[in-house]
């Protein structure tokens, strides 16, 4: 056996993969279920990703895309809207279905640990922070005041 086969047989096995909610079940249900089974669904699948980052590159680092979903998830304002991941940022939809409506920010967890939150129209950048909780803070200050966020596809829209 070789050194390369002996390092990959002491290596822990991956965890098993979640199981991921039925999206398209979801969708047929109407757009709250849509959105909560998308909420399920991303942090299942970024608490596994991050999982296997720290059994397959022990020591490197991972950008915050986990205690970002758990802060972002715990407000009930963007609770209600459909959350997406694009290269580790996390953005908030008022439709369930592309083309996405984006509300508010973007906001991107950086490898040194901090986040970056964007304005999407004018694009700017905000701030950059220490915590996912300052992050979302100054995401939810980017939505518009006085309503709350609307899903706007209906059950009978295509997915």
């Amino acid at each position: 056996m070789d050194a390369k086969s002996e390092t990959a047989d002491e290596q822990s096995p991956l965890p098993p993969r979640p199981v991921l909610p039925d999206m398209a079940a979801a969708h047929r249900r109407g757009p709250a279920d849509a959105v909560e089974a998308r909420w399920q669904s991303l942090r299942l699948a970024w608490q596994w990703r991050y999982a296997a980052h720290q059994i397959r590159s022990p020591g490197h680092p991972y950008p915050g895309i986990v205690p970002l979903l758990d802060a972002a998830a715990a407000q009930p304002r963007l609770r209600r809207l459909y959350p997406f991941t694009s290269h580790f940022a996390l953005l908030f939809s008022s439709s369930t279905v592309y083309p996405w409506t984006v509300q508010a920010g973007t906001i991107e967890p950086l490898r040194n640990g901090r986040f970056k939150v964007h304005r999407r129209k004018p694009f700017a950048v905000i701030g950059e922070v220490r915590t996912a909780e300052e992050a979302v803070t100054l995401v939810l200050e980017l939505l518009p005041t006085g309503t709350e966020p609307v899903i706007t596809t209906t059950a009978n829209e295509p997915m």
